[in-house]
């Protein structure tokens, strides 16, 4: 009879001990099987990602953060394409083809929401002095204060109790994350050169 098919004993008590030895003492002691392979090398027995539920864990983390991004800016007027574009000019001045590729949108579509912006006295647009097809986007006094605002909102909005350090780390992985997902698929993973992508912080620019 093999070994599998062996009934286990039960166990008879003597003086309040047992002889037998227990179900999970014989499991610690059956050897790991890995497996084999066409090519006689051993399975690996580390634990696979499960990249499906990892996606939708980051698509829901995605939408929950946007809600509450729109919950909190609501108040202040502003949404979060208007923030983003403030945001992007907060360090100064910026034509506007500068500012769409440091928010990732087109020129064109940017030029609606500044155009709202500027609407409302938050920035200026005025022509470059030597080259009248640029427009050079800057903060007003108004504009940074309403930035201010935007971020006291949002920071307000979100759980207070993370610890600092769960949070630079998280923002470290999902930064090497979004700079893979920009890598062209089937390109070197070990290149000595990080994905570069302009305002996105971990990924190599200022």
């Amino acid at each position: 009879m093999s070994r599998e098919s062996e009934p286990i004993a039960d166990a008879k008590p003597r003086n309040g001990m047992t002889d037998e030895v227990t179900v999970d003492e014989e499991v610690e002691k059956e050897p790991i099987e890995t497996g084999w392979v066409e090519d006689n090398r051993p399975m690996t027995t580390e634990p696979q990602p499960d990249l499906q539920a990892s996606y939708r864990l980051l698509s829901l983390a995605a939408r929950l953060v946007q809600r509450r991004q729109d919950d909190a800016l609501a108040p202040l007027g502003l949404t979060r394409a208007a923030v983003i574009a403030l945001d992007g000019i907060a360090t100064g001045p910026r034509n506007q083809e500068q500012l769409a590729a440091i928010v990732h949108v087109k020129s064109q579509t940017l030029g609606k929401v500044l155009t709202r912006l500027q609407d409302r006295g938050l920035l200026t647009r005025t022509r470059h002095p030597s080259d009248r097809r640029q427009l050079i986007v800057e903060l007003t006094s108004a504009g940074e204060a309403a930035l201010a605002a935007a971020r006291k909102a949002e920071i307000d909005a979100f759980p207070a109790d993370m610890d600092p350090e769960n949070w630079r780390i998280l923002q470290e992985e999902l930064a090497k994350f979004v700079a893979s997902l920009h890598t062209p698929h089937g390109a070197s993973e070990t290149s000595s050169e990080p994905t570069r992508l302009p305002g996105v912080p971990g990924t190599g620019t200022p």
